[in-house]
């Protein structure tokens, strides 16, 4: 598997604990462009794909330490992007595959299977991901997260490039509050500037923007917790 690798294709994390298997699908993946991690074991799994940012996760059922319904269970109980969730297993009863999609898997793949109808799987999760996550909305706010427009009730706005990335990560978690820490982590990495003035200047002028009368507001403070982008409850 060549984990190093540059790529641009659709980055997977191959969670499968027969090494064999392992790295023939890793192969056929990044010979048709993608860019292959892989663990093999769930608890591996897990710290992988909370802490890195892939576009599907292809995931074996029956796995050491963790099983594969545990750990789509606890990833689909944290906030962030809903990262698709492909399942494979040797189990082919009803009851298996009804406790993969309730645990949040969003298709299954029984063993053996070619890897050609695997890729094919594959592909059409990542479409149907990319129309459902391409814009976001909260009222009448929208973000097209391709073209990177913004409208609010029809009227074009604004955005720096941190605004835009602060906006899209409050928007895909509305509306949950999102914590300042994550969003230091989100903006600036490892290293965010030093006190709490520079992201204060930035969800400032994210609210001059998105905000500006007669709109409702939707940018909401949760003094000494964070910020979320969600209408007032009626």
């Amino acid at each position: 598997m060549r984990t190093d690798a540059v790529s641009t294709g659709p980055r997977v994390l191959l969670v499968e604990d027969n090494r064999a298997l392992a790295a023939n699908i890793a192969e056929y993946l990044e010979e048709a462009g993608c860019s292959v991690d892989h663990a093999q074991n769930g608890v591996a799994a897990l710290k992988l794909a909370t802490s890195g940012s892939f576009d599907v996760i292809v995931l074996d059922l029956a796995l050491p330490l963790l099983d594969g319904i545990d750990v789509c269970s606890q990833l689909r109980e944290r906030s962030g992007p809903r990262v698709p969730v492909l399942m494979l297993t040797a189990r082919d009863t009803l009851d298996d595959k009804l406790r993969g999609f309730a645990a949040g898997a969003d298709d299954y793949v029984t063993k053996p299977f070619a890897l050609a109808e695997l890729k094919v799987r594959i592909d059409a999760l990542l479409r149907r991901q990319r129309d459902e996550g391409r814009v976001l909305r909260v009222e009448d706010l929208s973000f097209d997260t391709v073209t990177l427009t913004v409208n609010r009730g029809g009227r074009p706005l604004r955005l720096s490039p941190l605004g835009l990335r602060l906006l899209e990560l409050l928007m895909r978690r509305s509306p949950a509050v999102v914590s300042r820490q994550d969003i230091e982590h989100h903006l600036w990495g490892d290293e965010p500037p030093d006190g709490t003035a520079a992201l204060r200047v930035h969800v400032h002028a994210l609210r001059r923007a998105i905000d500006e009368a007669p709109a409702r507001p939707l940018l909401r403070t949760m003094p000494g917790i964070g910020y979320a982008i969600a209408p007032d409850a009626d």
